[in-house]
């Protein structure tokens, strides 16, 4: 489960809340990652509009399904008020073996309860080389020593 500061968030509470947010992700589980959403949360991934916890759960099954050996990194890009906005890079392979790795800006907008209401995702992907790749921790939680996104220069 998220971390759930009340807002107006300071510094240190959105940067806590998106390494959070990433380390959800990183799990790959669908369920712990809708939990961090209110119930009635409207979220644009894409070209998709999802409204409902329970519509994000089964948006994730799906990607899932898809994009194995999901791997995220997520940064604070800003912060005002109930709102966070976080730039995140992924990579994955499909079912053919083709890597992706996957480039994203998203602005999240909080309840009263530190659940996310509100998020507005847009996405880039391009294909990559196995070669290229440059997340290459253990799946699961990206391990504090492991260089952040800034430090791709991504």
């Amino acid at each position: 489960m998220l971390p759930r500061p009340s807002s107006p968030f300071n510094r240190e509470a959105a940067a806590a809340k998106v390494r959070s947010v990433e380390d959800s992700w990183n799990s790959r589980d669908p369920g712990r990652v809708a939990l961090g959403y209110s119930i009635d949360s409207n979220w644009r991934i894409r070209t998709e509009f999802l409204s409902g916890r329970a519509a994000i759960e089964e948006f994730l099954g799906r990607k899932w399904s898809r994009e194995l050996d999901y791997r995220v990194v997520t940064e604070l890009w800003a912060f005002t008020g109930d709102r966070i906005a976080g730039r995140f890079a992924c990579e994955y392979h499909d079912n053919n073996g083709q890597w992706f790795r996957t480039y994203g800006n998203g602005c999240w907008e909080f309840d009263q309860n530190g659940l996310i209401r509100r998020c507005i995702e847009s996405i880039d992907k391009q294909p990559i080389d196995e070669a290229d790749r440059m997340f290459l921790w253990p799946l699961g939680r990206r391990p504090d020593d492991h260089p952040e996104l800034s430090d791709f220069d991504l």
